[in-house]
């Protein structure tokens, strides 16, 4: 059974800058891609950021491109991916969704549809 821990949330000023994580508990998650969600309440949720396997491979959506990065490496032995987010906007605030494809899936994408495990999410708010 795999679950996904989000962590790194909170509040921060326009401008600012937040890190968030993302490490399978459970069972690992070897050569499998990853990404990042997000919905704001009312909203649906939209597409951040995704990685390949190896890391090498991303995706932005418009909205986040060139003010958030998304990476992975390896933390207390396991897999685990990154979102560092710079610049932050109001309009950034949102509860963010840590997502892994099928295990074994190793291309990075971008469709909701695309993803198997999600993480229960962790709350980034930008105050103006």
């Amino acid at each position: 059974q795999v679950q996904l821990i989000e962590s790194g949330g909170g509040m921060v000023q326009a401008g600012g800058s937040l890190r968030l994580s993302c490490s399978p508990s459970g069972d690992t998650l070897p050569n499998t891609a990853m990404g990042w969600f997000r919905q704001a309440p009312g909203q649906a949720r939209e597409f951040v950021a995704s990685v390949d396997w190896t890391g090498d491979s991303t995706y932005y959506g418009l909205s986040v491109k060139g003010r958030f990065t998304v990476s992975r490496g390896i933390a207390k032995n396991r897999q685990t991916m990154y979102l560092n987010m710079s610049a932050l906007e109001p309009a950034d605030t949102a509860n963010y969704y840590c997502a892994a494809r099928r295990l074994g899936w190793v291309g990075a994408a971008q469709d909701e549809s695309d993803f198997f495990y999600w993480g229960q999410g962790t709350q980034v708010t930008v105050s103006s």
